[in-house]
């Protein structure tokens, strides 16, 4: 046994039935056809088969290459099963149900999972990410068959851009898309209150008996801020020497009065008396407030 023929026994071993019994239909039916060929004068070859086949029309035409390779192993086509059949003369109803059978043998359906049921999001990106993970779980996740299944009001472009994030979709398109992913009831919930959400926008804060205080104590702070703006202009420099001048004079006095009072202390301890302020008209008290205040500036 050759190194060829022991892959293609190994391969046979591997492939399912299914394949194997539409091979053998296949092998059957060119075999039948060297009859046909034989009283035309012809022998049963591919190149006349595929010449057959295109005779019934563009919709058969195919290449002598093409018939030969549905019969190396692999699944052909269906079109590459229908046009053998009708090189043949068999019946096409009997090719496309072989063919079917052999190809859910050899591409069985994937095991789909639990429907993706959304949580809550409020936000565009949000809403796209959502989208997503629901056909992830879909039977079928091509946007064709998704666009198929939506309905008229659902492209495969704009399922492209709605999963994309670059256009928003509106709850009828929403409602459609779940539908064709077979969502169920609760994530098509999920999604609609989802982009009833994003449409309203962010909910306003809640209010509370301090937001009063803060906002008092806001504005207090925004006050104190302006107040070094809100004071008039410096004074000039002669003005500012005036005040100055005034206000040393005042001080002057001030301390001038307090030694004044603490000498009226000390003179009434050194002579007491009933009335140590009627020794005449410029005498005692009279007369020490009155030296002192001629001799002090005025304020």
């Amino acid at each position: 046994m050759t190194r060829a023929t022991a892959r293609r026994a190994g391969q046979e071993q591997k492939e399912p039935a299914e394949l194997a019994v539409l091979r053998g239909w296949l092998r059957g039916r060119k075999t039948a056809a060297a009859a046909t060929a034989a009283a035309e004068g012809r022998r049963a070859t591919y190149p006349y088969l595929a010449e057959r086949a295109s005779a019934a029309g563009t919709r058969y035409v195919v290449s002598a290459c093409t018939l030969r390779q549905a019969l190396d192993g692999r699944l052909p086509t269906l079109r590459t099963a229908v046009a053998f059949a009708r090189a043949t003369g068999a019946d096409e109803t009997t090719a496309r149900r072989l063919w079917a059978a052999a190809d859910r043998a050899v591409h069985p359906p994937r095991a789909r999972p639990a429907p993706h049921v959304p949580g809550r999001f409020t936000t565009r990106a949000g809403l796209a990410r959502a989208m997503n993970r629901i056909r992830d779980t879909a039977p079928d996740t091509t946007l064709r068959t998704l666009a198929r299944l939506a309905g008229p009001g659902l492209c495969a472009s704009t399922l492209s851009r709605l999963l994309a994030g670059k256009q928003f979709p509106t709850a009828a398109q929403l409602t459609a898309f779940a539908a064709a992913c077979q969502a169920g009831d609760e994530a098509t919930a999920a999604l609609l209150a989802g982009h009833r959400r994003v449409l309203n926008g962010p909910p306003p804060p809640p209010f509370y008996p301090c937001a009063v205080v803060e906002l008092a104590e806001e504005r207090r702070q925004r006050d104190e801020n302006a107040r070094p703006w809100l004071a008039g202009p410096e004074p000039d420099w002669y003005d500012q020497q005036l005040c100055d001048e005034e206000e040393a004079a005042f001080r002057h006095w001030v301390t001038d009065a307090e030694t004044l009072l603490d000498e009226l202390g000390d003179h009434g301890e050194q002579h007491p008396g009933p009335n140590p302020a009627a020794a005449g008209p410029h005498g005692g008290l009279e007369g020490l407030l009155s030296g002192r205040f001629r001799a002090a500036p005025g304020p």
